[in-house]
């Protein structure tokens, strides 16, 4: 399968963005270095993004193709769930996946996410309700939650 690649500047920083044939399998913010080409999915995704950048969308349908271990898919099908401008805990997101106890390789695989923005890891926060790390940063993070019109909770 051939892997097309692009980057796109948006308002909190750069991403990147990767597909394989017709379905996306990264947004991140790791520089893929590859020869740029904008295959049709990639410019859809293109589009879409700067529409959530701008407030007009808030669901992706974009065709995506998670790889990963079992744990990590489980963990990305559980963020999909989570509404926009909600947020969630680690905790939730393991009790989601049926397994309570599992909050640190939730958070490891939430770390592994190869879909941002997409797939909202974004909305996931401590349970004392402050930000924990994005691999975009938590700049990054907050403006995400700023775009979706989240407020913090109040301690």
């Amino acid at each position: 399968m051939t892997i097309s690649c692009t980057s796109l500047r948006t308002p909190a920083g750069m991403i990147y963005i990767r597909a394989s044939g017709e379905t996306i399998v990264y947004i991140g913010f790791e520089n893929v270095k590859e020869k740029e080409n904008v295959t049709p999915v990639i410019k859809r995704t293109i589009e879409q993004l700067n529409e959530y950048f701008s407030g007009k969308r808030k669901e992706f349908d974009i065709p995506l193709n998670v790889e990963g271990s079992e744990l990590q898919k489980n963990v990305c099908d559980s963020l999909m769930k989570i509404p926009y401008g909600e947020t969630v805990t680690y905790k939730d997101i393991a009790n989601d996946i049926g397994n309570p106890k599992a909050i640190r390789a939730v958070a490891t695989a939430i770390g592994k996410n190869p879909i941002s923005i997409i797939i909202p890891c974004h909305r996931v926060i401590g349970s004392d309700g402050n930000m924990r790390g994005y691999a975009g940063g938590i700049p990054f993070k907050e403006y995400l939650l700023g775009v979706e019109k989240w407020r913090p909770l109040k301690k």
